[in-house]
């Protein structure tokens, strides 16, 4: 029997032995899901926590044991959790209309299933808005057998775009202005400056082709005017954490944000990246690291010095920071590094050639490529930079406008291995001071968790969208008008992201791994997110080996609520047969 598919019996089958046989290697938690004030510092509001608070308590796990969880909802609402990047099966996924109906308000759900992993994950309400405003916590399981790295002391540095608005209001104020919160848009006297510096003419031009693309090179980010927090706590609050001299500390950075990527530093200190995303990596030393929405990464770091350090993290937009500190007694508190100067989307980015850019092998000539609102934009052709890509073909967009001639085939190899690389941009991530910053290319698995084979099929999915509109999708199908995508149990599925928009998108696959492609074979990194930058293609690959229906979406909020979202259908099983799944209806 394959590797692969004697832990997924494993899973399917741990219910039943734990009853069989009164194993005492299980955990018993209780959660409540309550109304809770959110007090950054800046401003305080109402939100949603766990057991009275936000965020929630660390639910810490070993590997092996079969957990039950009761959930009980003290909300006027209904509400769910879903337990991330945990492999576990499907009804006990925790995402209502597709594994389950949900937690109504008042009621207790007891969910039930094996631990078959280790590592740094989270949990998080898979309702309405309840995350961004609030309701996530943190999950570290121990595991059975030595890691293969020491430390002395661990802490969880749980990262979280705190916004004084609800959720439900951010989503309204974003369908009326996709730009309202958009705090670094260019003014006049941006244009004189740039008249000065580049002519009066280009300009111009540049200011006309932005505007018949409806979009601005300030586009990186969709919400702005967050307070970031670190457990909670802002940078005046200061989370700290101590140490000894000479200590290895292990710290698990988990990104619980709504919507912002971070990029992570800790100035006077290397740090050991040994985790992505629960699972270990050979060991990769670095200055800094960019974790996107929904991803974990585990390093450690071996301050020597009596003094404080500041752990920085950055939104990606250069638009809000916080500092934590680790620190050898309390009361210390480190300097708050400044933040960078703010990065910009170019016509490059786009897929558009400027004057005098050299892009390599990249033929940027010959093909347009029609907006969702019938503008055109020349050159979009990507075909010099390797992957089997859309061809000539002609992609519909959501307002059934044709984005033609989108030959992705040039991006390969740099896309493949790092979707972080943005062309000719300031969205190439660069380390404070020239140092080392992570690039997925630089993450190997430590073990294979899987026979490497030949994938059996490639499915395409297109990362769309219309910003105006603020509609995102999938293949320009937004979920509530999308079929499910139906796999086979036993099969090993290529998926390929081709992201046609401006904004990076974290994928995140539910109750299997994703296998990211990044050329290393059977040592390719184990992911439960992949974040695929603007104009990059992405491929990643999945042994089906999950029976029943899993969410497979966007992980920035207000995305897959707007449509960047699918059902996945897994039929089949290991006993030939497919799972039973709930009667009510998915929700859009």
């Amino acid at each position: 029997m394959p590797s692969w598919l004697l832990r997924r019996a494993l899973v399917l089958g741990a219910g039943l032995a734990v009853a069989l046989t009164g194993a005492a290697n299980a955990g018993e938690y209780n959660l409540t899901v309550d109304r809770v004030t959110v007090d950054t510092g800046t401003f305080s509001r109402s939100g949603i926590g766990y057991n009275g608070a936000s965020p929630g308590p660390v639910l810490r796990f070993k590997e092996g044991e079969e957990v039950t969880i009761n959930v009980t909802n003290n909300l006027s609402e209904p509400t769910s959790i879903h337990w991330h990047g945990l492999i576990l099966p499907f009804d006990q996924d925790g995402v209502p209309g597709i594994s389950y109906d949900g937690i109504a308000p008042g009621d207790t759900f007891t969910y039930n299933f094996p631990i078959v992993q280790a590592g740094t994950y989270w949990f998080h309400s898979h309702s309405g808005f309840q995350e961004p405003d609030g309701a996530y916590g943190a999950i570290v399981i121990e595991p059975e057998k030595r890691e293969p790295f020491r430390y002395d002391r661990e802490y969880v540095v749980q990262l979280t775009d705190a916004h004084p608005h609800s959720g439900n209001r951010i989503m309204r104020n974003l369908k009326m202005m996709p730009d309202y919160y958009n705090r670094q848009q260019r003014t006049l006297f941006d244009f004189l400056k740039d008249s000065r510096e580049q002519g009066f003419d280009a300009a111009l031009a540049d200011r006309a082709a932005w505007g018949d693309m409806r979009m601005m090179p300030t586009d990186v980010e969709d919400l702005q005017g967050f307070t970031p927090l670190i457990n909670g706590r802002s940078t005046e609050q200061n989370w700290t954490g101590l140490f000894k001299p000479g200590e290895r500390v292990r710290l698990r950075f988990i990104n619980s944000s709504a919507m912002a990527y971070f990029d992570i530093r800790i100035p006077g200190l290397k740090m050991t990246v040994v985790q992505a995303d629960g699972n270990n990596v050979l060991p990769v030393p670095v200055d800094e690291f960019r974790i996107a929405v929904a991803e974990t990464y585990d390093v450690i770091v071996q301050p020597k010095d009596n003094r404080a350090y500041a752990i920085f993290a950055e939104s990606m937009a250069r638009t809000a920071s916080v500092r934590g500190t680790l620190a050898t007694a309390e009361g210390m508190a480190a300097e708050v590094p400044d933040q960078r100067m703010p990065p910009r989307l170019t016509m490059a980015d786009m897929g558009m050639a400027h004057e005098g850019m050299d892009h390599g092998s990249m033929d940027m000539g010959g093909m347009s490529h029609t907006m969702p609102d019938g503008s055109t934009m020349q050159g979009m052709n990507h075909g010099g930079a390797g992957m089997t890509g859309m061809a000539s073909g002609a992609h519909k967009m959501p307002d059934g406008s044709t984005m033609k001639g989108m030959d992705h085939s040039g991006h390969g190899s740099m896309a493949a291995s790092d979707p972080f690389y943005a062309p000719g941009s300031g969205l190439t991530p660069t380390a404070a001071n020239g140092g080392k910053f992570l690039s997925y290319k630089d993450l190997r698995a430590q073990k294979p968790l899987y026979e490497h084979r030949e994938a059996t099929r490639e499915i395409e999915m297109r990362l769309t969208g219309n910003m105006e509109r603020y509609i995102w999708s999938i293949n320009g199908v937004k979920f509530s008008d999308a079929e499910p995508v139906r796999l086979q149990y036993g099969e090993r599925v290529r998926f390929k992201f081709v992201n046609e928009t401006m904004m990076t998108h974290p994928m995140h696959l539910h109750g299997m791994w994703s296998i990211l492609d990044v050329g290393k074979g059977k040592w390719n990194p184990i992911k439960h997110v992949v974040s695929v930058a603007p104009g990059t293609t992405v491929f990643m690959e999945t042994e089906v080996d999950a029976p029943g229906q899993w969410a497979f979406h966007c992980h920035l909020s207000y995305h897959a609520d707007s449509g960047m979202f699918r059902k996945i259908v897994v039929e089949g099983g290991p006993d030939g047969k497919s799972a039973q799944v709930p009667s009510s209806k998915t929700e859009g």
